[in-house]
């Protein structure tokens, strides 16, 4: 691994979006031949992508620039998962081919996994705005047109508390392809262990935990890109929001629990999903796919079921260890007046 980065852009049948973000990509990456290299996965378009690839690899050719093109598409999911597989450097960028990103950004991340050589995960904090009315748009649990409220610029804090909180404040800030950059080989071992996870939509909240879990973790104050909200891939599906909610969201919880996240941690958020779940989404669901429906959302019951139980023995046990801890300060005290007498 010569290069430090690895810049991929996973695309399908958009070439003139692509043909804009490799302009940026020109005009951001100047002066960092030796540290990036750039992949372009074309998920078998069938418009003139490939005509704008040879244009910008000709243009680019002080770079390494690789390119693939799938045999067929095989959905945005694998042909992100490809790219990440695909880098040969330290880190892996992989980035949409429609997200406004600022100049300074690519100056940014090189600085930044330059000075820390054990940073694992850089979360790039990012703006909202609604493709149709153009108004910003951001969590409700955070305040101002910023998604993430973390302020770890200086990658000293605890990776998995860093996570944690960024996670259970805004799933959707932490699958934001655009805002993220893995260690390669950390996200390839995370791969490794979850060789299905290109089924689930929400997957990249667990390769960044992962990540997160196994090193130091970067969130920037300042925003250096912009989310389209309403254009998501996934949202494009007609079973999606049952999926997300009822089975995807808790699966990737589940699965970051085995990568070391506490149980009490994912009790809660399991519990935290279960409340913002719409039981419309399941009602609708339940009218146009009756079995397909109740298969989903029985496990999703069980499961918080049980969650609910351990987050009660979790708060018993709580109760508990304060009782004892306050028997054995009187205890103390008691034994140091009869000492004093």
């Amino acid at each position: 691994m010569n290069k430090l980065l690895t810049i991929a852009l996973p695309t399908y049948n958009r070439a003139d979006l692509l043909d804009k973000q490799l302009a940026w990509l020109a005009q951001a990456i100047k002066g960092f031949e030796s540290e990036c290299e750039i992949l372009v996965s074309d998920n078998c378009s069938t418009d003139n992508t490939q005509c704008v690839i040879k244009k910008w690899q000709e243009i680019l050719s002080d770079f390494t620039f690789k390119v693939n093109k799938n045999p067929e598409n095989l959905g945005v999911m694998r042909n992100i998962m490809y790219c990440l597989n695909s880098a040969t450097t330290k880190y892996v960028w992989t980035i949409g081919d429609d997200d406004p990103i600022q100049h300074r950004a690519i100056t940014y991340v090189i600085d930044k996994i330059k000075q820390h050589e054990d940073l694992s995960l850089l979360f790039l904090n990012f703006s909202g705005r609604n493709k149709i009315t153009g108004e910003a748009v951001h969590p409700p649990t955070i305040v101002g047109n910023r998604w993430f409220d973390a302020d770890s610029e200086d990658a000293c804090g605890d990776g998995k508390a860093i996570f944690e909180h960024c996670f259970s404040k805004s799933v959707g800030a932490v699958i934001f392809l655009t805002a993220t950059v893995y260690r390669t080989d950390l996200v390839k071992r995370a791969l490794q262990i979850w060789p299905d996870a290109a089924t689930n939509w929400i997957s990249l909240a667990y390769l960044a935990g992962y990540c997160a879990a196994n090193g130091s973790v970067i969130v920037t104050k300042e925003t250096y890109l912009e989310c389209i909200v309403g254009v998501s891939y996934w949202q494009k599906e007609p079973k999606s929001a049952l999926l997300m909610q009822y089975k995807h969201i808790p699966e990737v919880i589940l699965k970051l629990e085995e990568s070391g996240y506490s149980k009490q941690f994912c009790r809660r958020m399991l519990l935290q999903n279960s409340k913002d779940v719409s039981w419309k989404v399941f009602l609708g669901a339940l009218r146009r796919w009756p079995v397909y429906a109740i298969k989903t959302v029985v496990p999703f019951v069980a499961l918080v079921s049980i969650s609910a139980f351990d987050v009660g023995v979790f708060k018993e046990l709580k109760v508990a260890e304060a009782n004892e801890t306050s028997t054995q300060e009187v205890r103390a005290n008691k034994n140091n007046r009869s000492i004093n007498l």
